[in-house]
C-alpha cells in the first residue's frame, strides 16, 4: 500500500514537488545585492503565498478522507500529494522566511509549520512500520483472540491452583486477579506493567511481567516431596509461562496501536494552531505592509 502511495502514478507528486522547489529556489536566488532575501520582498510574498495555499490545501486531507462520495481524486492520490507537497512546504516556508527569526507571530507560524511537518514524518514512519509489527504480534489473530486465550488460561489456572500448597494458592490466585493491563496513556504507550501479587508478609509485591509468581512456582518444583505434586507444579508453571507470553503480546498490541493513534492527537491540534497562526501572520503582514 505504501509503495503505491510513494509511487502513485509514476511518482507524479514527487515531480510536482521537485518542480515547486526548483521554482522556489530560483525565486530566492533572484534577489540582488541591493534587494537581499526577505519575506517582505516580492519574491518573499510570492513564496509566502505559495506556501500558505499549500498549507491550507494539505490540511484538507482529513476532510477528504471522510468524504466517501467525493469525486475529487482518490484518497491514495491525496495522501501521496500530502507527503511530497508537505515536504516541499518545509523548503518553501524556509525560503519565504529567509531564515530571519524573532520573538513574533511570524516565527511562531514557522515553528508550528516545522512541528506539523515533522510530526507528519513520524506519522508516516508509524504507518509504514507498525501495521506489520501488529500483524506479526497477533500472528494471524486479533486482540480479541489474545484476550480469549488469556481468559481460558486464567480459568484453567484458578482450577489447577487447588493442587498447590496454601501459600502458592494465594500467590497464584492473587497474581491472576491483580494482573494490570492497559491503564493511562503513558502506561499504554510504554507497555507499563503495574501487576501485583500477594506475599506471605501480607503486603502486595510488584509482579511485573508475572516474573515473581513464575519464579516462585519454578523454585518449588525441585522441592516437591511427591511426584504428583511435582507434576502439578510443572503443569502450573507451563500455564503461567504461556500466560506470561500472552500478556506480553497483549501489552505490545496495545502499545503499537497506541502509537498508531497518538501522533494524530499531536499532528491535528498543531495543524489547527498553524492555520490560526498563519491567518494572524497574513493579517499582520498586510497591516504593516
Amino acid at each position: 500500500m505504501f509503495e503505491n502511495i510513494f509511487r502513485y502514478r509514476g511518482g507524479r507528486y514527487l515531480w510536482w514537488s521537485l518542480i515547486l522547489v526548483i521554482i522556489s529556489v530560483g525565486l530566492y536566488t533572484s534577489h540582488s545585492a541591493a534587494n537581499p532575501p526577505s519575506g517582505s520582498s516580492w519574491q518573499g510574498y510570492t513564496l509566502g503565498t505559495l506556501g500558505a495555499l499549500l498549507i491550507v490545501w494539505l490540511s484538507w486531507l482529513g476532510v477528504r478522507k471522510r468524504s466517501y462520495k467525493s469525486t475529487m481524486g482518490t484518497v491514495q492520490g491525496w495522501t501521496s500529494a500530502h507527503i511530497y507537497l508537505g515536504t516541499a512546504v518545509l523548503i518553501i516556508g524556509s525560503l519565504h522566511s529567509a531564515m530571519e527569526f524573532g520573538w513574533n507571530v511570524h516565527t511562531v507560524a514557522y515553528v508550528l509549520m516545522c512541528l506539523v511537518i515533522f510530526s507528519g514524518f513520524y506519522g508516516l514512519h508509524v504507518y509504514i512500520n507498525y501495521p506489520h509489527s501488529l500483524a506479526e504480534n497477533r500472528r494471524g489473530g486479533s486482540r480479541q483472540t489474545l484476550f480469549a486465550e488469556l481468559y481460558d488460561l486464567n480459568t484453567r489456572g484458578l482450577a489447577l491452583v487447588g493442587n498447590c500448597s496454601a501459600d502458592l494458592q494465594g500467590a497464584i490466585s492473587s497474581s491472576i486477579e491483580r494482573t494490570a493491563i492497559g491503564g493511562g496513556v503513558l502506561a499504554q504507550l510504554f507497555a507499563k506493567d503495574n501487576s501485583l501479587v500477594a506475599t506471605d508478609a501480607g503486603k502486595p509485591a510488584p509482579n511485573k511481567d508475572q516474573q515473581y509468581v513464575v519464579d516462585l512456582v519454578a523454585e518449588r518444583i525441585p522441592k516437591a516431596e511427591r511426584a504428583a505434586e511435582a507434576v502439578a507444579l510443572e503443569e502450573m508453571l507451563s500455564l503461567l509461562c504461556r500466560r506470561q507470553t500472552i500478556l506480553r503480546r497483549i501489552r505490545r498490541d496495545i502499545q503499537l496501536e497506541g502509537w498508531l493513534r497518538v501522533w494524530l492527537y499531536v499532528h491535528v491540534p498543531l495543524t489547527i494552531a498553524l492555520i490560526v497562526a498563519l491567518i494572524v501572520h497574513i493579517i499582520s503582514t498586510f497591516i504593516y505592509w
